[in-house]
């Protein structure tokens, strides 16, 4: 029995495959050049270059470049004066730059035969992780001692201290996984919808005969979905960026 492989479509999880382009492990530490990090690092120099565009030439009527920077560098901006007051100025330089990273990296996933970064836990895990770290950091600078008093509410009865300080400990540290797992979450599930209908396309087209004709519809649907999943990421940047904002915010405020 003979199996017509031209119908065989690939698994929508390949897409989300780590390979090394450039193998390189040094005392037994992997440092090679994997996929993963060479869209990062093309995300990097294209948000740099475009960053130089949005400087060049500017006047007080915007250019193009100009007025989507600034676009971007208001709605960043609010953001910060919402959500953590004048305090937030002195932190605006990281968020914007954690804002743009984000955006692009979520972007340049969704040109054909990229990668997309940000669909891969390690990464958002490891960019949440470092940012609570770096958080708590402050909190610790800017309250001292005080600052662990954020696990234990005024008032608490003796007897209930050590179940409400586990509660208070765990939900605080669940923000964690709830940053890097909503990211993550979004972009693979967008990104494995977009596969799965294009390759049942594919099938149509090339099964031929009536059922090529059919295969209009899961492309109409196709198109509708890339428009979703490009608001999908620019949303899913913004609301990383804005929960950024908010814990900062606890730790300076200590609510």
């Amino acid at each position: 029995m003979s199996v017509n492989y031209s119908f065989i479509i690939p698994s929508p999880l390949e897409q989300f495959e780590i390979v090394a382009l450039l193998p390189l492990s040094i005392s037994g530490l992997n440092f090679s050049l994997t996929n993963s990090s060479l869209f990062f690092i093309i995300a990097f120099i294209i948000l740099i270059f475009w960053t130089s565009l949005s400087f060049y030439n500017t006047g007080l009527v915007p250019n193009n470049w100009q007025l989507v920077k600034e676009s971007i560098y208001t709605v960043t901006s609010d953001m910060v004066k919402d959500n953590i007051g004048r305090k937030g100025e002195f932190y605006f330089p990281f968020i914007f730059s954690l804002h743009l990273i984000l955006l692009y990296c979520n972007l340049i996933g969704m040109i054909p035969y990229s990668f997309t970064v940000t669909s891969h836990i390690i990464f958002t895990f490891g960019l949440a992780l470092s940012i609570f770290i770096g958080i708590n950091i402050i909190g610790v600078q800017t309250h001292g001692f005080k600052f662990f008093a954020l696990f234990l509410p005024r008032g608490v009865p003796l007897g209930i201290i050590p179940l409400l300080v586990t509660i208070e400990f765990l939900s605080y540290i669940v923000k964690v996984f709830t940053l890097s797992i909503r990211l993550f979450a979004n972009m693979t599930s967008g990104h494995t919808l977009l596969k799965i209908i294009a390759g049942f396309a594919w099938t149509l087209l090339s099964a031929g005969g009536v059922l090529a004709v059919l295969h209009l519809l899961p492309l109409g649907l196709l198109l509708a979905l890339i428009g979703l999943e490009l608001a999908i990421a620019g949303l899913q940047a913004y609301v990383f960026t804005l929960l950024t904002c908010i814990y900062l915010n606890d730790v300076l405020d200590m609510h």
